[in-house]
């Protein structure tokens, strides 16, 4: 069943069709009848023009226009051929035979004769003899000369019989049928292709509603082909791109509840397993034990608060306040934090960065957890006796300062490093707490540094051992100056 939508379009197609056929019809009607009757006019005169001397004979002849009826009517009864024979004419007193072919032709339309005093004193139609002719018709007749002297006018007009169809109406009814006829057949090819085009409008529209649909019922997997470059074509990939992000993001959200369930697990069932085992009586409660269990809690703290902070830093609704900062004492500040436990993996921590840095204007608590983040992550895969390197590098073409965390781990695989920022993503799939954390703390730097304008990188490996294996992992972010 043809949609609402198709009936209105092809009923307004129909609408602007059935306009311009009347107007067409009607227009090309006026202008017919115009050009026609100009063309009729002229050529009256024309015929009048030239019969107009057969006439001036014939007054010539008799010194009147008495008989002239008469003169006409055994003009007309004489055969074609033979109409010049005994009728005098100004050819050796004879007609000659292109007048006589002129007379013969002419006798089939009204002929109207105006002596010298405007009284017409011949219409073949009857209508004006006797009368004054109209002056508006005097304009249109040729004068009839003898010498210098005019002795009338005549008139050729269209010969307007009651019940007999004219020249003029039939040359205007075949034009008036032709056009009727060809609008009739364009509007119907017209409406025929009208009715194509909507359907080729309507269709691809048609399938975005039923996509929408079962998108709206849960089936995110619908896509519509893109079958045009037009605007059409860019609502379906339009769609087709946020279906694909929906999809995406309901992924990710399954991803996430399955995270989240996985990360607080852990510390649930520890506090389950030791709670169950003190009111057995296998564990006795005391400071240890208590110690034990508010570890997990701090753990499960931990957790929600990034998760916050996540879900704030994702959605716009964290706030940063900022203020111009001097970057160089802020990383000494956080890389201080982290001296202790260097110390007890024997690991390097150095600075480097140029003098004159520029302030900028950031949020130094913000900046701190970025740099803390990422320097725990990289001192849990830093073996013992490595080293971590902090660079801090200005930009100026790009106005922007670049801070690199660099490690001397053992690297991340190349299929891993594209996701490194992504929460809970973790290479160690088995996701053992001792090989990592709980996978959130990248992907908050990623938001915040997001927040501040810059971007983030990870690259690896940056170093070669002897053996040609490459190790090593660089973390860099920029910010904005």
């Amino acid at each position: 069943m043809p949609s609402r939508l198709y009936l209105k379009l092809v009923a307004a197609f129909l609408g602007v069709l059935l306009l311009v056929a009347i107007l067409t019809v009607v227009l090309t009607r006026r202008a017919t009848r115009l050009a026609f009757g100009t063309y009729t006019e002229r050529s009256a005169q024309a015929w009048a023009q030239r019969l107009a001397p057969v006439l001036a004979d014939y007054y010539q002849r008799t010194g009147s226009w008495e008989g002239i009826d008469m003169f006409l009517h055994m003009a007309e009864m004489w055969p074609r051929g033979r109409m010049g024979q005994g009728m005098m004419g100004n050819n050796g007193g004879h007609m000659t035979p292109l007048q006589t072919t002129l007379l013969g032709r002419v006798l089939a339309q009204r002929l109207v004769l105006v002596d010298a005093n405007g009284r017409v004193v011949l219409d073949t139609q009857g209508l004006w003899e006797g009368q004054t002719a109209p002056a508006e018709a005097m304009g249109l007749g040729a004068p009839i000369r003898v010498g210098n002297t005019q002795v009338g006018t005549l008139l050729v007009l269209p010969a307007g019989v009651a019940g007999v169809v004219t020249l003029e109406s039939e040359f205007l009814n075949a034009v008036n049928r032709a056009v009727l006829g060809a609008v009739i057949i364009a509007s119907v090819v017209a409406l025929i292709l009208v009715a194509l085009i909507v359907y080729r409008i309507i269709a691809p529209l048609r399938r975005l509603q039923q996509a929408a649909q079962a998108i709206a019922e849960g089936d995110l997997s619908q896509r519509v082909p893109v079958a045009t470059q037009d605007e059409i074509g860019a609502v379906s990939m339009a769609f087709n791109e946020m279906a694909t992000s929906l999809e995406r993001a309901e992924k990710a959200r399954r991803q996430m509840v399955a995270d989240v369930a996985h990360e607080l697990r852990t510390p649930l069932a520890v506090l389950q397993a030791n709670l169950e085992a003190m009111q057995d009586g296998v564990l006795p409660m005391d400071l240890e034990q208590v110690q034990v269990l508010y570890d997990q809690v701090q753990l499960l703290n931990r957790l929600v608060a990034d998760l916050r902070l996540l879900s704030l830093a994702e959605s716009g609704h964290l706030t940063l306040e900022k203020q111009l900062t001097e970057l160089f004492p802020l990383v000494q500040k956080v890389v201080g934090q982290f001296e202790a436990a260097a110390a007890q993996k024997a690991v390097r921590l150095t600075i480097t960065a140029p003098d004159n840095l520029p302030a900028l204007p950031l949020d130094a608590q913000r900046i701190q957890q970025v740099l803390a983040n990422l320097l725990d992550n990289a001192l849990r895969y830093t073996p013992e006796g490595g080293e971590i390197r902090i660079e801090i590098t200005p930009d100026q073409n790009q106005h922007r300062i670049v801070v690199a965390v660099s490690d001397t781990g053992p690297g991340i695989p190349r299929e891993d490093l594209s996701h490194v920022f992504e929460r809970f993503y973790r290479a160690d799939k088995s996701r053992a707490r001792s090989s990592g954390g709980s996978g959130l703390g990248l992907a908050i730097v990623k938001q915040l540094v997001q927040l501040h304008g810059g971007e983030v990188h990870a690259v690896s490996p940056i170093y070669t051992d002897s053996q040609g294996r490459g190790y090593g992992t660089r973390l860099e972010f920029t910010l904005p100056f």
